[in-house]
């Protein structure tokens, strides 16, 4: 089990992207939480298989149709054990 902190920047809020990634997470079986930041960015926690996460890295890189991803910034962590996926206000 790998857990991964992301930020996201470029053009990704507004265009569904919080949706989406909720979409991509549950179809993929990943845990964790995607939210808006005030600066523009979204930031992401997730857990999961290292494999099924670097998957999920790599949709990160493009995102839904609508946005532009300039930017990941990736951290590994420490395990929180989320259960599920959410979109946090």
């Amino acid at each position: 089990m790998r857990h991964i902190n992301v930020t996201v920047s470029g053009r990704v809020q507004g265009v569904y992207f919080r949706a989406s990634t909720k979409e991509v997470a549950d179809s993929l079986g990943i845990s964790g939480f995607v939210k808006n930041q005030p600066d523009g960015s979204v930031y992401l926690e997730a857990e999961g298989e290292s494999e099924i996460l670097d998957s999920f890295l790599a949709w990160l890189k493009t995102g839904p149709a609508t946005a532009k991803v300039d930017n990941l910034q990736i951290e590994d962590s420490h395990c929180k054990y989320f259960k599920g996926f959410i979109i946090s206000r």
